[in-house]
């Protein structure tokens, strides 16, 4: 009989398919190939194909000159950090966290775990009475950054969590998770610090206009 109760994520509900039993609840047909299909889904989706040998060198090619990039890209952070503070004294930034700045709660943290070089990750607050629109507004204003969800690219990304990767949880959840409405998420590159800034300047002045 299928599953036999041996083979327990064959026979177990698995809650990120539906309940779905790849044992016993698959039609017919395809029974003869649940372990083939579960790897195909669940491993897979996990933790990602293997890597050609190609891509292989390639992100080598990367790994030899990180070391040089990151020194800029927590340097600019830094830049932009301080800058982002510099608006929030003139009312149009909430709040900033970034580790490499005195004021943040990590500061002493950072000396010890990033030798004190603060990271590339910037967030901030954009100050508006309607927060959740105006950190759209933001987004959509900027030029020179990149809007996209990932982080740690040689261009500097920012993304508006709220409206986007957590726009599907209600407005208490997001909250609970630490999404707050007006939070912008920085993934400082290594362009010219003046030019970030600069965009970040201008996106700014057409967010709260």
């Amino acid at each position: 009989s299928r599953g036999a109760g041996k083979h327990p994520l064959f026979d177990t509900p698995d809650t990120s398919y539906g309940g779905l039993r790849w044992g016993h609840d698959l039609p017919e047909a395809l029974a003869p190939l649940a372990y083939k299909l579960r790897m195909l889904t669940v491993p897979l989706r996990n933790l990602g194909g293997c890597i050609s040998p190609d891509n292989s060198w390639i992100f080598l090619q990367g790994i030899e000159t990180l070391s040089l990039r990151m020194e800029r890209h927590c340097e600019n952070a830094l830049k932009v950090a301080q800058h982002l503070e510099k608006l929030k004294a003139s009312g149009k930034v909430e709040w900033v966290r970034y580790p490499g700045l005195p004021s943040d709660p990590q500061y002493e943290k950072q000396k010890k775990y990033l030798k004190g070089k603060g990271g590339g990750m910037v967030v901030f607050g954009v100050k508006s009475a309607d927060p959740l629109a105006a950190g759209k507004k933001f987004i959509d204003s900027l030029d020179l950054i990149s809007h996209v969800a990932n982080v740690g690219d040689a261009r500097t990304l920012a993304i508006h969590p709220a409206s986007t990767t957590h726009s599907q949880l209600s407005p208490a959840a997001q909250l609970e998770g630490g999404i707050k409405p007006e939070m912008v998420r920085l993934s400082v590159g290594i362009e010219t610090a003046d030019d970030i800034i600069a965009d970040i300047d201008a996106a700014m002045a057409k967010a709260l206009a």
